[in-house]
């Protein structure tokens, strides 16, 4: 098997745990491929094999790898996705980070996940993307988000209007800070801090949710993914921000966003004592009582 390895720096007692990890690795026999700047951030931290490549790009991992791990956080989690794109490569995310929604295999864990990969005891869970098109290509090939894509104010402290379309059909126009189209994997995300309701992976659906509305009375749409939801931006300023995920441009009034389902989905590698419920639960602390 050939494993790629994607991470961002970790914490200094993290690196018990990722040594384990390249051992682990290397007692199976896998061959790995390491990100190159991440490689560069190991090198004086942990002992690697040396005989391990390195990528920097999708077409550098494209049809040669099976497995991607990512090391990190959620927002590390996200990058990886520029990475995979539509070649259906599994993603394992080990959490060195905080919340770890994403990354949700902890540094006790390592082992034990590695060898139900190698058994073969996990499955894959499927995430659904979107996209988004606009007549000047914002974000070029990377035109897609597995969290969100949220317009927001810029240059003016004055909210802005978003004029917002389910198809043809008008749905109203947003007086707020800004406005987040969540996928269900992003409802988890930026949009449930403002409000937006938590989606099950493998809802065929959106969630629409505005940023600080000026009306008390709106409140967070889901509507059908297989929709084509359109906004058009309107304010004082000249400028507003767009962002897919973690990655923003700046845009005029004369943008018009196009959001669409992506026609791929990403693969999530889960094992059998991994769940979206035990995850939610776990992180929202549902159930603890102070008192006990």
């Amino acid at each position: 098997m050939k494993i790629g390895i994607y991470g961002r720096s970790f914490d200094g007692s993290f690196i018990t745990n990722i040594q384990e990890l390249f051992d682990t690795l290397d007692s199976f026999g896998w061959e790995v491929v390491i990100y190159q700047p991440f490689r560069s951030y190991l090198a004086p931290r942990i002992n690697l094999a040396g005989s391990e490549a390195v990528f920097n790009k999708y077409h550098d991992i494209k049809d040669k790898i099976d497995v991607l791990i990512s090391i990190g956080g959620d927002g590390t989690f996200l990058e990886t996705i520029n990475i995979v794109r539509d070649t259906g490569i599994p993603i394992l995310g080990v959490n060195t980070g905080r919340l770890g929604f994403l990354a949700s295999t902890y540094k006790e864990n390592i082992l034990e996940v590695l060898n139900d990969i190698k058994d073969g005891n996990y499955r894959l869970q499927t995430r659904s993307m979107l996209n988004l098109i606009t007549e000047d290509g914002l974000f070029g090939e990377d035109n897609f988000a597995l969290n969100e894509l949220t317009v927001h104010k810029k240059d003016s402290s004055s909210m802005i209007t978003i004029h917002t379309y389910i198809g043809d059909l008008y749905l109203n126009s947003y007086w707020a800070d800004g406005l987040i189209i969540a996928t269900p994997t992003g409802s988890t995300a930026y949009s449930l801090s403002c409000g937006g309701p938590i989606m099950v992976p493998g809802a065929k659906d959106y969630v629409i949710t505005p940023i600080a509305p000026h009306n008390l009375n709106v409140r967070p749409v889901v509507v059908p993914d297989d929709r084509t939801i359109r906004l058009k931006i309107e304010g004082r300023g000249r400028e507003y921000l767009c962002s897919l995920d973690s990655r923003s441009v700046t845009i005029d009034s004369a943008t018009e966003l196009i959001i669409k389902r992506a026609d791929f989905e990403l693969n999530v590698i889960q094992t059998q004592n991994q769940n979206f419920l035990n995850t939610i639960r776990n992180k929202m602390m549902w159930g603890l009582d102070r008192r006990n």
